[in-house]
């Protein structure tokens, strides 16, 4: 195992709830523009390998939710999730680019949205 792998499972094994999440956020993206970028390049095994560990990634955050906590928000974000989703899988199966670029476009907002809102806490 190389230095940066082991360096990213120590980061991810000693984080707290709030850093994990966004480290998943950040995989997600970071997978979904790899694979676009792949499809665009023509290499649609690499890309379909990367989709689709960012839609593990995605159904993940979706399973993390807590609908006890906030019902109302719970049930927006699984949509969205869901969407995105659906999206990358529609990106792997047909090799559009575009659908991986819409589960982006819809992702990336929530992962800011998340990140920004850690921040306010954490400033407090």
């Amino acid at each position: 195992m190389n230095a940066a792998a082991i360096y990213n499972r120590t980061q991810a094994q000693t984080a707290d709830p709030e850093r994990i999440m966004l480290l998943l956020f950040e995989g997600a993206l970071a997978r979904i523009r790899r694979g676009a970028a792949e499809l665009e390049q023509g290499q649609r095994g690499k890309a379909a390998d990367a989709l689709e560990r960012a839609s593990e990634i995605v159904l993940e955050l979706r399973g993390s939710l807590d609908h006890d906590r906030a019902p109302e928000i719970c049930e927006q974000l699984s949509a969205l999730y869901v969407y995105v989703a659906t999206r990358l899988t529609r990106a792997i199966s047909s090799g559009d680019p575009a659908y991986a670029r819409e589960a982006e476009e819809t992702l990336a907002p929530i992962a800011d949205a998340f990140g920004q809102a850690v921040a306010q806490v954490r400033a407090r």
